[in-house]
């Protein structure tokens, strides 16, 4: 990755985590918890969602910069898709921040391109991946089940 890209992934980054988008509690639908008790990340992510299609989805919770921005772009990028679709874009995600961007080559990922480089760093891979797993257990409706990156 060349220099100015990785400026540009690191600035996005650092405007989502200081500026998280949807960063607040739904009033319907599921919720779920998550825990990273390496770094003492934590998140709720809220979903609400009929008819097969995430209508809404937020977050709230506390946890280093990489951890707040890919929940929040997280919740951008999977609004309005199909159950499937969501999941397509979370196996996409963890494929590149665990085995690198050649894992995804060829694919648009649009968005979640930014952390193409937290596969360079392993210990980032959790925080990264944390709010992705939780948003799967709301999405399957497991609310009182917490998620760990552990």
């Amino acid at each position: 990755m060349n220099s100015e890209l990785r400026d540009l992934y690191q600035e996005v980054i650092v405007d989502h985590s200081k500026r998280p988008r949807n960063f607040r509690k739904l009033a319907s639908g599921h919720s779920a918890e998550g825990y990273n008790p390496l770094c003492g990340d934590r998140v709720t992510v809220y979903v609400d969602a009929a008819n097969d299609i995430v209508r809404d989805v937020s977050f709230e919770g506390c946890g280093c910069a990489i951890s707040t921005a890919s929940a929040s772009v997280m919740t951008e990028v999977v609004k309005g898709k199909s159950r499937s679709e969501a999941r397509k874009l979370f196996d996409t995600f963890h494929a590149m921040v665990t085995k690198g961007p050649q894992a995804i080559e060829g694919r648009d990922v649009g968005k979640l391109g930014v952390f193409a480089g937290v596969s360079e760093f392993p210990s980032r891979v959790k925080c990264a991946v944390l709010a992705w797993h939780t948003f799967e257990a709301a999405l399957k409706g497991e609310d009182a089940v917490p998620v760990s990156t552990e």
